[in-house]
């Protein structure tokens, strides 16, 4: 036996985790995204996309879900005048594919207590110079440029004096891209070793770790637990009622979205919104009917339950969820850790929470065509939604509610054998 070798440490194994575990993993999350983005869009309606439109609109899709840049631009000659831009997050879309690169990244540090910062740095750098050439693929790809049919009473007369053939596009800002897709592949990574009980950590984070793991796996399972719920009962509507392919889109596209906006809401938040014109977004029809009151309507339980009243199971159930949440987070934590603790920690972690919430969920986009800038041309074809959060409140609400339900999660807590924990012995 060699020297080195006997100066290997006794059960020591070789990381497990070079450029082909990599490529596994990204590839992986790739092809999730881009089947779910595709179905989606498919039940959506856009498979029927002209000049072969589709495969570049989910190539855009999943560049967005990324956190890249897709720029919506538009050409109508020229005296005319297109604007157009567009800033949501398919979530659905996001989701699976953080998930999925997140499993790939923890599966080969498996069983290990501790790991250098250098060879979890050095295994997050392979799979980010994989998903650089995997967004620049889709970059590649994201482009295309449609045709918009007008109204024009002259018989054509205008569109062939005064050059207006109105097109819109759009394309990857690619270096935009690159930089917040890896921002994005960063977080999901940090995210997963916080998330994490099994992923190992340097030697120097791990005092860390009894304060911020059992934090995290509970607001990663909080959002998760909505994930499912909206996916039963969007799969239950999809097979009971009408409009089967809509409800899908919106499950395939949008759920996160819209459970997590639920989230919020329950938590007696208020959000801004308004959907104007024939465009509009995957989202249940109540949601759309509450955009379309005024110029920029409010939405909260109050403003959903005039349409529907179960709106306002909002509220026991994000209640029962952060309650569960709150204990789940004190089951995992040392038993030393007292109830006035577990409730600034749940505190925190819902207000980031909530935070990430609003900062994802919230959306805007539009278009318009006018001529010499006055009025819109073809009659129907201007359109703009929007959605942003009263972001202060919200974040108070969370921390009121984490305080709550992070106190009754250590007191419930209490009662349960926890790790640490010494059993007094018997007389």
């Amino acid at each position: 036996m060699s020297h080195q070798a006997s100066n290997r440490p006794h059960g020591a194994r070789r990381p497990a985790h070079g450029w082909p575990h990599a490529l596994g993993a990204v590839l992986a999350g790739l092809v999730t995204m881009i089947v779910t983005a595709a179905l989606g869009l498919w039940a959506a309606g856009a498979a029927d996309l002209p000049d072969g439109g589709f495969l570049p609109v989910v190539a855009a899709v999943v560049v967005m879900a990324a956190f890249g840049s897709v720029e919506v631009a538009g050409d109508a000659g020229a005296i005319a005048e297109t604007s157009a831009g567009i800033t949501a997050l398919p979530l659905s879309v996001t989701l699976v594919g953080a998930l999925t690169i997140a499993a790939g990244f923890l599966r080969p540090l498996r069983h290990r207590a501790v790991a250098s910062a250098g060879e979890l740095v050095g295994w997050a750098a392979r799979l980010a110079v994989l998903w650089v050439l995997a967004l620049l693929g889709l970059a590649a790809l994201a482009r295309h440029t449609f045709d918009i049919p007008v109204e024009d009473p002259t018989g054509g007369l205008i569109e062939d004096l005064l050059d207006i053939t109105p097109r819109v596009g759009f394309r990857t800002d690619l270096p935009l891209t690159v930089l917040f897709g890896l921002l994005w592949l960063a977080a999901v990574l940090a995210l997963a070793v916080l998330v994490s009980r099994g992923a190992p950590l340097p030697a120097r984070l791990l005092p860390f770790q009894e304060s911020v793991r059992p934090a995290a796996f509970a607001m990663v399972t909080l959002l998760l637990t909505y994930v499912a719920i909206g996916a039963v009962i969007g799969v239950v509507v999809a097979l009971t009622r009408e409009r089967t392919a809509e409800t899908f889109a919106v499950l395939l596209l949008g759920l996160p979205n819209l459970v997590w906006l639920a989230l919020t809401l329950g938590l007696g938040a208020t959000w801004d919104g308004k959907v104007e014109g024939p465009f509009g977004l995957p989202m249940p029809r109540i949601l759309d009917e509450v955009l379309r009151t005024g110029d920029m309507a409010t939405l909260n339980i109050s403003a959903l339950a005039e349409r529907d009243g179960r709106a306002w199971w909002l509220l026991p159930v994000a209640a029962v969820l952060l309650s569960a949440a709150a204990f789940l987070m004190a089951v995992r934590s040392p038993a030393r850790v007292r109830p006035w603790e577990h409730a600034l920690h749940m505190a925190v972690a819902l207000v980031l929470t909530v935070l990430t919430i609003c900062l994802l969920v919230r959306l805007f986009a539009h278009y318009g065509l006018s001529l010499l800038g006055i009025g819109d041309l073809g009659g129907d074809l201007a359109g703009e939604v929007a959605l942003r959060p009263h972001l202060w409140t919200a974040l108070g609400l969370a921390a009121a509610w984490g305080l709550v339900t992070g106190f009754l999660g250590g007191l419930l807590a209490s009662r349960v054998h926890r790790r640490g924990e010494v059993a007094a012995p018997r007389q």
